[in-house]
């Protein structure tokens, strides 16, 4: 399999290159293509998180009204343009504006319709999914008695795993390695080893029971690389970066 590793110095310099912070201010770019790139990515990435968080505060009717809203909200208002990578937490910062946003909709619900007035983003036309598909996703998770903030925090986990997951994919995909990864993906949390499916995946792809382990291997490492590489882009600086991979797994087991 074809998996090139990271080196410690391209790791570190790329780690923060990129982040949550710089995703919201391009969506608030003046250039169409560019807010429209970066919408897409902020939306995909935290849609569900925040909708499970408006969800469990009120009613399925309002739920999705009121993400979609926020979202308008979030990268139509000037604290869009002023986000810095010196803020913090990316999760912690969105949670903040949701909460504040939530706050408003409440005390000016009886006197002006939602957006205060200024025209919404058409979001319609630029998001990359159906937003009611997370209607759809929360009615199928079982019941929970988690508070709205966990909740949010253990989404907010699981759609990093699931970016990283999908990002590996594509990975393995344009190296050709797309059927053995697709056979491998459900190992690739596991600590544990498992002779008798690397054995039977290899009489499978006409491959070594060695190969196909050494496989797993390498896609355990490059999976958790690509993990931390996101996670790092949510957070303002790289000491912040082993507290929230902790809670990251802390979210997951709650």
């Amino acid at each position: 399999m074809a998996m090139a590793a990271e080196s410690p110095s391209s790791a570190a310099s790329s780690q923060f290159a990129s982040t949550q912070w710089s995703v919201v201010r391009q969506a608030a770019s003046a250039d169409p293509a560019l807010a429209r790139d970066a919408l897409a990515e902020l939306c995909s990435q935290y849609w569900f998180p925040l909708y499970a968080y408006v969800r469990r505060r009120t009613s399925a009717g309002e739920a999705e009204d009121l993400t979609q809203a926020f979202f308008a909200h979030l990268l139509s208002s000037p604290i869009v343009s002023s986000a810095e990578r010196a803020q913090g937490k990316f999760r912690a910062y969105l949670l903040a504006c949701c909460n504040h946003f939530l706050a408003n909709e409440r005390a000016a619900a009886a006197a002006q319709k939602r957006g205060g007035g200024q025209p919404a983003l058409p979001l319609d036309s630029l998001l990359s999914f159906d937003p009611r598909e997370a209607v759809r996703r929360y009615d199928l998770q079982p019941a929970t008695e988690q508070t709205p903030e966990r909740l949010f925090d253990r989404q907010w986990a699981l759609a990093l795993l699931e970016a990283a997951l999908v990002e590996l994919a594509g990975e393995c995909g344009a190296a050709g390695d797309g059927p053995l990864f697709e056979r491998l993906k459900p190992m690739l949390a596991a600590t544990g080893e498992a002779p008798a499916r690397y054995a039977a995946i290899a009489a499978e792809l006409g491959l070594s029971e060695d190969a196909v382990k050494k496989s797993a291997q390498r896609l355990r490492q490059r999976y958790g690389a690509i993990l931390r590489r996101r996670v790092g882009a949510t957070v303002s600086a790289p000491g912040q970066l082993e507290e929230e991979i902790r809670d990251l797994f802390a979210a997951l087991r709650s």
